[in-house]
This record gives C-alpha cells, sequence and structure tokens, in this order.
C-alpha cells in the first residue's frame, strides 16, 4: 500500500509540474505581446492539458474524478476551453468484484447480509467513485436501493489529498492564480465538500433534511430513508420506479405534460434556491426522476450546499441593489458573500457590474453597434481578470446547481422564458422577506416595478460614462505595463529557480528512497545550483523593489511641492 500511495502522489504532482513548467515557459516565451495566433496556441496547449489530465483521472479515478468535476463549476479559477475538456468528466469506473462489496456490507452489519435483505443483486446498478447502489429486497418485500462504499476508497482519496496539497502549494507560489485565489482557504473547502460523501451518515442525514422539507410540497417527492440499516459505508433507502426527467420517450408514453412538468420543477427548485439552508448541489438528470403519475422524485444528496441566513440576506440585498440600480449595495452584497478578496478595487468593480446591467437592459445588447460591444465585453474581461475576485466553493455548487437546473429546464421546454416565469416567484420571495425583516423599500412589485423604471431615465448618460471609463484605463495600463516590464522579469525568473528547487528536491528524495547514490549525487548537486541561482535571483529582486519604492517616493515629493 504504502508503494500505492507514492505513485499516486508521484503521477500526480509530476503531472501538475509539467502543467506549470508548460504554462511559465509559454508565457515567458511571449511576454512581449499577444496576438490571435498566440491565442490560439495558448488554447491548443489548456485543451491539451486538459485532456491529459482527463486520462489520468480516469486511470487512477479516486480524487483525481471528484477534483475535474469541481474545477468543471469553477469558471473563476479555471480558463474555459480547460472547463469544457472537464465538463464530461464523469464516474466511468468498472464495479467492484460483488465478494469485496459483500465484506463490507457484513462488516457494517455486524453479521449476514441475510438477516436484513430477503435478496440483492450482485451486480450493482450504477457505479462511481465512490460507491455502487444494488437493487434489494428486505424480508417484508420492501423494494430498496443499497448503496454500498468501494473499498479503500477512504485511503486512497486521503492519499490524494496529501497530492492535491502539494499542487495547490505549486499553484500558490509559481502561478499567477496565486495572486487572485486563496489556496489555503481553496482547499479546506474542497477537502469538507469531498470529504463528506465519504461518510454515508451525511448523506442520511441530507436525505432526511430534504424529505422532511418537502413533505407539504405536492410537486416534488424524497424516498425513505432506512437510518437503522444505514451506516458510515452503508446507505439504504426506498427503491424508486421511475424514468430520468430527461427521458422525453418515458414522458411522452406516460402522458406527462413536460411544460407543465417544467414548471412544476422550477417552483421545486427555487424553493431551495431561494431560502436559506441545504440545497441539492448536483441536480443532474440521473439524480431526478419521474414516476408514472409524474411526480418529481430527488434522490442522491451526497453533494449538497447550503445558504446560511447571513448570505441569504447577503443575496436579498445583491437582487435588490440589481432591481433598484444601486451598485454600491451590489459591491457590498459580493463582498459580503466572500466573492471580493482583500485589496479588491470596489469602484472598478462597480463600474463593470454597472456596465453590465446597463448594457442588458438595451435590449441584450442587439441594437448596439457590434464593434462597441465587442469592446466592452474586452474591457470588462480585463478589468475581471485583474481584481481579485474569488468564487467560494458554496456557491460554485450553487452555480453549477442552477446552470444544470437551467439545462434541464429547457430540454424539458425549449420555448420556455424564463425570467418571466421565474420573475413572480422571485417578487413573492422578496415580499416574504420584507416582511420577515426591515428593508429598504421595494417591498411590494409596483415599487419594484417603479424603482427598476427610475434608473432607466439616466440610462444614455450612465452608458456613456461606462463607455469612456475604459480608455482611461486603458492609458493608465499602458504607463503600468512599461514600469512593470523588468520587476515581472525578474519574478519569472525567481519562479523558475524555485520550481528546480522543488523538482530536485523531490527527485533528491525519491532518489534515497531507492538508495541510487548516483541519482542522490546529481539531484543534490541539481538542488545546491537552483538554491544559489533562488539568492541570487532574489537579490536582484529586492534591490530593484528597493529602487521603485525610491523612485515612487520621489514622485510623491513632485506632486505634493506641486
Amino acid at each position: 500500500m504504502k508503494y500505492v500511495s507514492l505513485y499516486r502522489i508521484w503521477v500526480i504532482v509530476k503531472m501538475a509540474v509539467k502543467f506549470f513548467a508548460q504554462v511559465i515557459l509559454f508565457q515567458r516565451r511571449h511576454r512581449h505581446g499577444w496576438n490571435e495566433q498566440t491565442r490560439l496556441k495558448w488554447e491548443a496547449l489548456l485543451k491539451k492539458q486538459a485532456a491529459e489530465y482527463k486520462r489520468t483521472a480516469l486511470h487512477l479515478e479516486g480524487l483525481l474524478i471528484k477534483v475535474g468535476q469541481f474545477l468543471s463549476t469553477r469558471a473563476d479559477i479555471m480558463p474555459p476551453v480547460f472547463i469544457h475538456e472537464l465538463e464530461d468528466l464523469v464516474d466511468r469506473v468498472p464495479p467492484v468484484p460483488w465478494e469485496d462489496a459483500k465484506r463490507i456490507l457484513e462488516e457494517d452489519w455486524n453479521g449476514p447480509y441475510g438477516d436484513v435483505l430477503h435478496k440483492i443483486s450482485e451486480q450493482p446498478v450504477a457505479s462511481a467513485s465512490i460507491g455502487e447502489v444494488y437493487h434489494a429486497y428486505l424480508h417484508s418485500g420492501t423494494s430498496v436501493a443499497v448503496k454500498i462504499q468501494r473499498p479503500r476508497i477512504e485511503q486512497i482519496i486521503q492519499t490524494d489529498f496529501k497530492a492535491l496539497r502539494i499542487v495547490m502549494w505549486l499553484a500558490k507560489h509559481f502561478t499567477s492564480f496565486g495572486k487572485q485565489i486563496n489556496f489555503d482557504s481553496l482547499y479546506k473547502e474542497t477537502y469538507t465538500v469531498i470529504g463528506q460523501e465519504l461518510n454515508f451518515r451525511k448523506e442520511l442525514q441530507n436525505g432526511l433534511y430534504f424529505r422532511n422539507r418537502y413533505e407539504h410540497f405536492p410537486e416534488v417527492d424524497v424516498p425513505f430513508y432506512y437510518s437503522e440499516y444505514s451506516t458510515r459505508r452503508v446507505l439504504v433507502m426506498d427503491w424508486v420506479e421511475g424514468a430520468r426527467i430527461t427521458d422525453l420517450s418515458y414522458l411522452e408514453a406516460q402522458g406527462i405534460d413536460r411544460k407543465d412538468l417544467a414548471m412544476r420543477l422550477l417552483r421545486g427548485f427555487l424553493e431551495q434556491l431561494l431560502q436559506e439552508g441545504k440545497f441539492h448541489a448536483d441536480p443532474h438528470p440521473g439524480n431526478i426522476l419521474v414516476r408514472p403519475d409524474g411526480t418529481i422524485v430527488l434522490i442522491d444528496f451526497g453533494m449538497v450546499g447550503e445558504i446560511s441566513k447571513r448570505d441569504a440576506l447577503a443575496v436579498r440585498q445583491l437582487v435588490e441593489g440589481i432591481v433598484i440600480g444601486d451598485y454600491e449595495r451590489v459591491v457590498d452584497a459580493l463582498e459580503q458573500l466572500r466573492f471580493l478578496l482583500p485589496h479588491a478595487n470596489k469602484q472598478e468593480i462597480k463600474q463593470v457590474i454597472e456596465l453590465m446591467i446597463q448594457t442588458y437592459l438595451q435590449e441584450d445588447l442587439t441594437t448596439m453597434d457590434d464593434a462597441i460591444v465587442q469592446q466592452i465585453l474586452e474591457d470588462i474581461q480585463t478589468i475581471v481578470r485583474k481584481q481579485p475576485i474569488q468564487l467560494p466553493s458554496e456557491f460554485a455548487f450553487f452555480g453549477r446547481a442552477v446552470s444544470i437546473f437551467v439545462g434541464i429546464l429547457y430540454i424539458l421546454n425549449p420555448e420556455l422564458d424564463l425570467l418571466a416565469a421565474s420573475k413572480p416567484l422571485v417578487l413573492e420571495w422578496l415580499q416574504k422577506q420584507g416582511k420577515e425583516e426591515e428593508a429598504p423599500a421595494a417591498s411590494s412589485p409596483l415599487q419594484l416595478l417603479t424603482q427598476t423604471l427610475r434608473p432607466l431615465l439616466t440610462l444614455p448618460r450612465q452608458i456613456q460614462q461606462a463607455l469612456d471609463e475604459p480608455q482611461r484605463r486603458r492609458e493608465w495600463e499602458q504607463e503600468q505595463h512599461h514600469q512593470s516590464l523588468q520587476h515581472q522579469l525578474l519574478l519569472s525568473k525567481k519562479r523558475d529557480a524555485l520550481l528546480f528547487c522543488l523538482i530536485s528536491a523531490v527527485a533528491l528524495y525519491i532518489s534515497c528512497f531507492f538508495s541510487q547514490s548516483m541519482l542522490i549525487y546529481g539531484s543534490g548537486g541539481l538542488l545546491l545550483v537552483s538554491i544559489l541561482y533562488y539568492i541570487g535571483t532574489l537579490r536582484s529582486h529586492r534591490r530593484l523593489l528597493r529602487e521603485r519604492m525610491s523612485e515612487d517616493g520621489r514622485r510623491k515629493g513632485t506632486k505634493t511641492g506641486n
């Protein structure tokens, strides 16, 4: 097991070091400017890396599959081309032998499975990276689904978390993401969210929570869970007879109205997404079933997010700020929701949000000149990339859940006007929130409409101000660019030196582990040279920083004198 763990860590870390080295070398090679051809080469490199990650994940299984699915939701971390390549990374793992699954079942039940089950299928009906689902019957004749954890999966994932910690340390110190992402917090969030799936008792609690939440909700049902038979590695619930909600031929055969089904699904999920409390973070079609009578059934609550009361109030402030055109209120809400890291330029972010919303009010950009639209989008992307913005993990799962959910709605009803269908439900939610606590005006539909129209009266002036801002921003950026070229060059050299130090240290560790004397001397010498190179680069960098500080001091003195 020790050699297996070492192998997994080596493969994962080696792949990460390779990716980081490719990115650093590419950026250094094209640091003097990018054109369309450079952009295409960059996207080709990222696509190649994503494909390699997918192959490695499907080979090693375990945490890499879960992390790939997690990263595919993090548009604030990963480039779009990487996300697109990982979108179809699903749990495609072979089933474990029945004897291994049976052993876990009987270990957790402290006896033969026949004491609880009348019979059980020896082939799983579903196989994933953490658990497998079997169809069984209790002695009472009740049909149940039994979810059994894969053997040794907890040890495998804990090993992978060690590798992930190393990878995040590398990303923090050797990539540009280190300035925009709190990797310590991200690791903790990932460990918590994915680690919870290893404990089926947590999924049991979530299932019981949602069953109670939808108890008086006729449009949505949740299966019954058997607490007395459920353990950390085994979960037992009622078997659901039905089909995936996107099985259109099944819906037609059962005479289920797809448009009505879409509206019932919308109402059911808005109840989760607009209220404080837990929400189903993985609502893909396989986890939303439809019974022959049209009842919607939610299953699989291993991945669940939660909206706290404080966050729910901030979301409300965000919605109201957008509705009444108070963009400072919107930025404050984003800060409360932890979307903004320290040192974010709130004024600049406010201008971006205002520009985006006002542009949307201009008939979704369709009435504006194409060149202006393109310039606006490029300026928005530039500013967003420069700002320390993150997407907290709970909202990453929230955004992923909304994205998947909206996709299902449009499969059911391609003609659905989502905004029109959601508006009365959202207004009802705002009214309900307004009654519970004191809030600013805009608690009734009429007031909301009045406050929505008010910003439109100053729309031309606001758009002109927003369009003038990018030009001023570009002039400032050009000046800053010339001042920072030398700084970036030395910073890049320092990262390269640290990277070589890390690689040589890992090689030295492996050489010592396998007692290879020639490799020990070679890697040790490389480590010494790398350390000396890093010290020299560090001194040059510090000297440059002192010179820049002196120059800034002289400039401030000049401005004061003037």
